[in-house]
């Protein structure tokens, strides 16, 4: 599959829409408001928000979110995800491997701060190398 490289519309959109996102986590312990939004193949954008818990494993980060929300609707392949945070930190490994199951090869990945500044635009083999996925229980 083909490398997806994004216009700068769709950056636009993604940054806009995961500080969109990011204004609607829920974070009253830890107070670390993160938001993510992700690009599916046929253009539509999810977005999500961490949220927290008071039972802190219970809680859900928002590039996860922002997956499952897309999943959920039929979407199979994400071709971009941006991720908001105060500071512009990248997301934890248990959401590098979700984004890996519903990502293609070169997926863009977009880190902001929370001005919408994006900190760095890499790949999901740059953030997560020698990923274990679905074709690696193939028989």
């Amino acid at each position: 599959m083909a490398e997806h490289t994004l216009s700068q519309t769709e950056k636009e959109m993604l940054v806009k829409a995961a500080l969109e996102a990011r204004a609607q986590a829920y974070a009253p312990y830890s107070k670390y408001a993160v938001g993510a939004a992700v690009l599916a193949e046929d253009g539509r954008v999810y977005g999500g928000a961490n949220i927290e818990n008071a039972a802190y494993p219970s809680g859900i980060c928002a590039e996860r979110v922002a997956v499952f929300k897309a999943v959920s609707t039929g979407v199979r392949k994400i071709q971009a995800i941006a991720v908001a945070t105060e500071n512009g930190a990248s997301p934890c490994g248990s959401c590098r491997q979700v984004i890996r199951e519903f990502s293609k090869p070169g997926m863009p990945v977009l880190i902001l701060d929370a001005s919408g500044t994006i900190m760095l635009e890499t790949s999901l083999e740059a953030l997560l190398p020698y990923s274990f996925g679905p074709e690696d229980l193939s028989n």
